[in-house]
């Protein structure tokens, strides 16, 4: 009989963890079934919310959804947003889930993606304001310029306040860091060298054939184009 226990006691070892285990994966099993129902609910709540203070005119007018659209998109902005919550919510709860079962590598990942997530949220919003705000630069340019090449100039503007904050954005999900920053900072030097050695060497002509057409010197010119701008 003693031999006979001494077999079994592995057995009921095994026996007693499945019956430890068992609990805490029913209680996983609900923390998922909740997180995945209250993820639907986030998801819709904040489209919801977000439509009825019209950011998705924000980021229709922005050319952002536009753009989202060209990658293959079927949504705008606004249910990109909702999307990126209902996942969250999702991986929060499977974080509570694998952390109740003591499984820490996994918990330790999905922390990691579960902190990420945020940043990308505060990404799209700068991209969406700031994508709106470049937009509304570059159209003031052109309404307010009584030039020939007002909408060269209020593209010019857009672009570069877009090459800011495509940078803030890329900030904030922490892609490249320094070495993007440096590498635009060294083009954008370049461009500007490059632009300033065409205009000294080859550019003075056309620059004073612009300038006396946006501000000619003779009056009578001037008034023709006063009245041409008018």
């Amino acid at each position: 009989m003693e031999k006979l226990d001494i077999q079994l006691e592995p057995l009921r070892a095994i026996l007693f963890q499945i019956g430890a285990f068992l609990p805490r994966l029913l209680i996983a099993v609900v923390v998922v079934l909740g997180g995945w129902l209250l993820a639907k609910v986030a998801r819709i709540a904040v489209t919801k919310a977000l439509r009825a203070i019209n950011f998705n005119v924000l980021t229709e007018r922005s050319g952002l959804d536009n753009f989202l659209r060209q990658g293959g998109m079927s949504g705008d902005t606004t249910s990109l947003f909702g999307m990126l919550l209902y996942w969250l919510v999702i991986l929060a709860a499977l974080l509570i889930a694998f952390n109740g079962l003591g499984l820490t590598y996994i918990t330790d990942l999905l922390s990691r993606v579960v902190w990420f997530i945020p940043n990308v949220f505060v990404a799209l919003g700068v991209l969406a304001f700031g994508s709106y705000f470049a937009r509304f630069v570059g159209n003031t340019v052109v309404s307010s310029l009584k030039l020939p090449d007002a909408s060269l100039l209020g593209k010019l503007a857009q672009y570069a306040i877009m090459a800011f904050v495509v940078l803030i954005a890329l900030e904030q999900i922490k892609v490249g860091g320094d070495i993007i920053r440096e590498s635009f900072l060294v083009i954008l030097a370049g461009i500007v060298f490059a632009l300033a050695l065409a205009f000294g060497l080859g550019g003075r002509d056309w620059a004073a054939e612009r300038i006396e057409h946006w501000w000619p010197r003779d009056k009578k010119a001037r008034d023709t184009l006063d009245h041409e701008n008018k």
